[in-house]
């Protein structure tokens, strides 16, 4: 058995979290330094007004990664957190029509043979593609801590090479199945967060669609945060300590080890150290120059997943015509993409999404309210201040007015605003972002920010900077690699 060592780390978003656990686990003493009053990281959540808002992921996709971790510690969801199954899944606005997406696969085969015949038979087909390259690129790929591109060297990464479609993009594999355009933008619209067009995303991420379509969206009741509580409560229950309220400010190195943290007072006597914060905040901001991986020019370089305008809103009445999430598709699909991809500047006419779990849960907002998260996808580092944001509320009120006949203007109850500023200052997040490195073919794997820091030998980072990438589920398994590698470094 290992001899016991202490390990500190850097935040308490989900992939610190995991890290915690699995550290903990193998029999380590871990102490957690978190910045804000609670876990979760951009699944924070703040009540005001009679509402109870989840301020960062909304969807609950790969349900089985979740069972996964749990299961790691003989455990299971339902311990911590209850889940419901969304049915249908989401609704989506369109400019002349709407389609909901079922959750019930034979109502999908159903939907898509009514909007292009023939195309249910290409449908199974593409679902039957996409479960192969869950399958295989979550455990043969995701699961990698992509520190040696021997990792690729997967007897079943090769074998199955093209039938993983690295080489294809994921438009011209949609394209080639499908004509309509409602459909198109159904398949397409889940690479829409990986941080490229889909035109440039490698076809391998019509994984999402497996995951989305056939592994279906559900909700832990409660809201998002109820996972992080869930995870938290595990983490304490193996023996994790949680210092909140610790902006760490410093890593001290000493002989090419990091020794100390420094935040309002010193934190010592950690065997080995890893950060959760955000990978460029914690290189250039709480390292010293010489301890540093990547130049600012090389972050400059990267590709990065969009930033969000987002806008969280209580209102009175109950709100007609939507579901609890909804696609607002109602303008140039393609012209919104290019506008966070290509040109980089502030859309003309976005695509929105509206989050409003006061459908599904009757805790998140006072009787007979709503609930409502809505998200513009937007580029990273663009300047934003008060005059855009409300600019573009005026135009979200007006299309749901449209869509819907309910003026959202006139039935506020609460209002907050939330854009690449605030993404600066409570996460300290590079270019403002909120999902981090797009998952483009040369971004992925090894070629990501190293999960070791190869000057400071103690060193390590998690989270959606590093392997594997954005959202909740990678972040999960992102801390399970962190927390082998810190294992590793313990028996060398």
């Amino acid at each position: 058995m290992q001899k016991k060592e202490k390990v500190a780390i850097i935040g308490a978003g989900f992939s610190g979290l995991s890290t915690a656990c699995y550290l903990a686990k193998a029999g380590h003493e871990v102490v957690v330094y978190e910045k804000h009053d609670m876990a979760g990281g951009r699944a924070r959540t703040y009540s005001q007004d009679g509402f109870l808002f989840d301020m960062g992921p909304s969807w609950y996709w790969m349900p089985d990664v979740f069972e996964s971790f749990f299961a790691d510690f003989g455990n299971k969801v339902s311990d911590y957190y209850h889940l419901t199954r969304l049915t249908p899944g989401y609704r989506v606005f369109f400019n002349t029509s709407q389609q909901d997406v079922p959750s019930d696969l034979n109502e999908l085969y159903a939907l898509f043979e009514q909007l292009e015949p023939g195309s249910s038979g290409k449908l199974k087909k593409f679902l039957e593609e996409a479960e192969y390259k869950y399958k295989v690129g979550i455990k043969d790929l995701v699961y990698k801590p992509g520190v040696s591109i021997s990792e690729l060297l997967d007897v079943r990464l090769i074998s199955g090479i093209f039938r993983l479609d690295v080489f294809k993009s994921m438009s011209s594999h949609v394209r080639k199945l499908f004509k309509n355009e409602q459909l198109i933008q159904i398949l397409e619209f889940p690479v829409l967060f990986l941080g490229a067009l889909p035109q440039k995303t490698p076809a391998l991420y019509s994984l999402m669609n497996y995951a989305d379509l056939v592994l279906g969206t559900w909700y832990p009741m409660g809201g998002m945060q109820k996972i992080a509580e869930g995870m938290r409560t595990l983490a304490q229950e193996l023996g994790v300590k949680f210092e909140t309220g610790v902006n760490i400010e410093k890593i001290n190195v000493e002989q090419g080890f990091a020794k100390t943290l420094l935040a309002e007072k010193e934190f010592n006597g950690f065997k080995a150290l890893v950060s959760s914060a955000d990978y460029h905040f914690t290189e250039q901001k709480l390292l010293e120059p010489q301890y540093r991986q990547y130049s600012e020019k090389y972050w400059n370089s990267r590709k990065m997943a969009p930033s969000s305008l987002i806008y969280y809103l209580g209102v009175r009445g109950k709100v007609p015509g939507i579901l609890h999430h909804n696609l607002f598709f109602d303008e140039d699909f393609g012209q919104h993409a290019q506008d966070i991809y290509g040109t980089a500047a502030w859309p003309q006419k976005p695509l929105f999404y509206m989050c409003c779990p006061s459908k599904t849960d009757n805790t998140v907002a006072p009787e007979g309210n709503e609930n409502l998260f809505v998200l513009i996808p937007i580029a990273p580092g663009l300047e934003d201040n008060k005059a855009i944001r409300d600019k573009y509320f005026e135009m979200i009120n007006q299309r749901v007015l449209n869509k819907t006949g309910f003026n959202l203007k006139e039935n506020l109850l609460h209002y907050r605003d939330y854009g690449p500023g605030n993404f600066k200052t409570d996460y300290n997040a590079f270019k403002g972002n909120a999902y981090g490195l797009a998952n483009t073919l040369l971004q992925t794997a090894h070629l990501k920010p190293s999960i070791k820091n190869k000057k400071v030998k103690n060193l390590f980072y998690t989270g959606q900077l590093t392997v594997p990438g954005p959202g909740v589920p990678p972040a999960l398994i992102s801390g399970k690699l962190a927390a082998q590698q810190v294992l590793n470094f313990f028996k060398d």
